[in-house]
């Protein structure tokens, strides 16, 4: 798998699909992705190994005894689903999930390497303001980091 990296902006239609971007989709060997609901108001996008990796972690080192274990499987591993890419290169984003990240029509993917963000447009943007005096302070957690 390629790394899936960028920001594409696309149009959901009335239906719920939504063409997923062309360059991402590059990077996918499967026809399938697995889509949940993320810790912001956003949906994550995994192809089906990543999704294993990832929630095979997170459910090796859950315990249902732990109330906070229980908030992460019921919130990200419970509502999530797998969805196929149409014909046309399109995918069918579930209502649920749609309510959930706000979708209407103007979205923004977000490649972050191994998994996609989708964003309602207006939502996100409205997350990069709030979030731009962070953004410096969030930074220098990787002040050692050299290129």
């Amino acid at each position: 798998m390629k790394l899936l990296t960028g920001e594409y902006r696309n149009t959901l239609d009335e239906k719920g699909r939504i063409m997923f971007p062309t360059k991402l989709r590059a990077g996918i060997s499967s026809n399938v992705m697995i889509v949940t609901k993320s810790v912001d108001r956003c949906l994550w996008l995994f192809t089906p190994e990543e999704w294993e990796s990832m929630s095979s972690k997170l459910m090796a080192n859950a315990s249902p005894f732990s109330e906070q274990n229980r908030i992460i499987m019921r919130r990200f591993i419970a509502p999530a689903q797998e969805i196929e890419f149409d014909k046309s290169g399109r995918l069918s984003i579930p209502q649920s999930l749609r309510e959930f990240a706000g979708l209407e029509k103007d979205c923004v993917f977000l490649g972050e390497q191994r998994f996609v963000e989708l964003w309602n447009a207006a939502s996100y943007e409205s997350y990069l303001c709030e979030t731009e005096e962070k953004l410096l302070e969030a930074s220098e957690q990787f002040k050692d980091i050299n290129f």
